[in-house]
C-alpha cells in the first residue's frame, strides 16, 4: 500500500528506516539527517512528519497530508539560518519558546531544522535542553551537509540518519521513470535544480519555470554583447522573474488567513503568519538557487565543449548558443566562472540582498569569460 514513503526518491535505506519507526512506534525525539545537498532530506523530513501527524500514519491522501504536503499545516514548522553566518541566538530562542506551546490542530509538532551544520556555539547552547529534553508533544528533524560539519554536542542528542549521494545519471532515471519524461529532459530538469529529484518533478510540472530556464540561458548566450547598463537590467529583469512564482504563494497566504481569521486565537494567528514569512523566504532563496544551478549548468556545458567532452552535454536544446560560447573560451576561463557562481550561492545562502548578488555575478561571469562588458 502506497504512503507518503515512497515519496523519499534514491534514499531506499532511509525510506525503510523511517517506515519501520513509525509502525512500529519507535520514533525518537530529534533526529539528525546528514547528507549532500539533493539527497531528499527535506522531502524526507515532510514524509516522516505526514507519517506521525495523519491518523493513517501517512497515508499521502488525507486533509493532513495534502498540507503537509504543500507546507501548509501550522503544526509542522521549518526554519533556516536567517543570519549572515548561520542561525542567530534570538532565533533559536524563539524556536525554544515556540515548542513549549501547544499544537495548533494536529496533536504534536514537527520541527524542522535545515543547515544545522551553520548553528553556531552560541545558539547552540541555547538549543541543547530542548533537543535533549524536548516537550512530550514534540518531535526535531535536523538537517546538516555532513556529520561532522555539525557540533558534536548537537550529534550526540540525536539519532544520526545518513543519507547518500544519489549521482546525477540515477535521479534523473528515477525522474524520467516518475514523470514519463525522456532521460534527456530529465537531465536537464535535474542540473536545474541543483540534483535535487523532488524539485526536478516540481520544476517538469511548471511552465513557469521552464520558461524561466530559457530566459537565463539566453541570457548567458549573450553577455559577450551587453555593456554594463545592459547587464544591469538583465539582472533586474531576472530577479523579478526569479521573485514572480512568490506573488501566488504571498497571495495563498492570505487567502488562507482570511479564512481561518474567524476562528483562530491571536497567537495561533500569529504563529501562521511567522510559518508563512519563512516559507516565503525558503521560496526564495530556492528560486535564486534554482537560478544559479541552471547558470552552472550551462557553464559546465561549456567546459566540456572546452575539454572535448561534447557528449556530456547536458542542456542539449540550446547546444548551438553552448558551443559558440566555448568557441571564444578556454578552460581556465570558464572555471573562474563557475567559481563566481558559487560565491554568488554562498552571499544568497548569508542574507546579502539577491539583486545585488545577481547583478555582481553576471558582470564576474562576463569578465571571467571576455574581459569585459563592452559590446563588440
Amino acid at each position: 500500500m502506497a504512503d507518503v514513503f515512497d515519496q523519499i526518491f534514491g534514499q531506499p535505506r532511509v525510506r525503510d528506516f523511517l517506515r519501520a519507526s513509525v509502525r512500529s512506534d519507535r520514533v525518537t525525539h530529534a533526529y539528525l539527517f546528514t547528507g549532500p545537498a539533493g539527497s531528499n532530506k527535506t522531502q524526507s523530513a515532510y514524509a516522516l512528519a505526514s507519517a506521525l501527524l495523519c491518523e493513517n500514519g501517512g497515508c499521502g491522501t488525507c486533509d493532513t497530508c495534502k498540507r503537509i504536503a504543500r507546507r501548509k499545516h501550522p503544526d509542522v514548522r521549518y526554519y533556516a539560518p536567517e543570519g549572515a553566518g548561520g542561525y542567530l541566538i534570538e532565533q533559536i530562542r524563539d524556536i525554544v519558546a515556540d515548542a513549549s506551546l501547544a499544537p495548533i490542530q494536529a496533536d504534536r509538532k514537527i520541527y524542522i531544522l535545515d543547515r544545522v551544520d551553520l548553528l553556531g556555539v552560541a545558539a547552540a547552547n541555547a538549543f541543547l535542553k530542548t533537543l535533549e529534553e524536548p516537550p512530550a508533544d514534540v518531535v526535531l528533524v535536523l538537517l546538516g551537509r555532513t556529520r561532522e560539519s555539525v557540533l558534536p554536542t548537537i550529534v550526540s542528542r540525536c539519532s544520526v540518519v545518513p543519507f547518500r549521494h544519489i549521482p546525477a545519471s540515477e535521479a534523473a532515471a528515477i525522474l524520467a521513470q516518475k514523470t514519463g519524461a525522456s532521460v534527456e529532459t530529465a537531465k536537464i530538469a535535474i542540473e536545474s535544480c541543483g540534483g535535487s529529484i523532488t524539485r526536478g518533478i516540481e520544476f517538469m510540472k511548471s511552465n513557469e519555470r521552464l520558461v524561466f530556464r530559457r530566459k537565463v540561458l539566453d541570457v548567458l548566450a549573450r553577455i559577450d554583447r551587453c555593456d554594463s547598463w545592459d547587464l544591469i537590467g538583465l539582472a533586474s529583469e531576472l530577479v523579478v522573474e526569479a521573485k514572480a512564482p512568490l506573488d501566488s504563494v504571498r497571495a495563498a497566504h492570505e487567502a488562507e488567513l482570511a479564512e481561518n481569521a474567524d476562528f483562530l486565537a491571536k497567537s495561533a494567528i500569529r504563529q501562521i503568519e511567522a510559518r508563512n514569512k519563512r516559507e516565503l523566504t525558503a521560496r526564495s532563496l530556492e528560486s535564486f538557487r534554482q537560478m544559479t544551478a541552471i547558470i552552472a549548468s550551462f557553464l559546465r556545458d561549456v567546459l566540456a565543449v572546452c575539454a572535448e567532452t561534447p557528449e556530456l552535454v547536458i542542456n542539449v536544446d540550446v547546444r548551438d548558443s553552448v558551443e559558440e560560447v566555448a568557441s571564444r573560451v578556454d578552460e581556465a576561463r570558464v572555471v573562474r566562472a563557475l567559481a563566481a557562481v558559487n560565491a554568488c550561492n554562498e552571499a544568497i545562502s548569508y542574507n546579502v540582498s539577491p539583486e545585488t548578488c545577481i547583478d555582481a555575478l553576471l558582470f564576474e561571469i562576463g569578465d571571467s569569460l571576455y574581459g569585459t562588458h563592452s559590446p563588440r
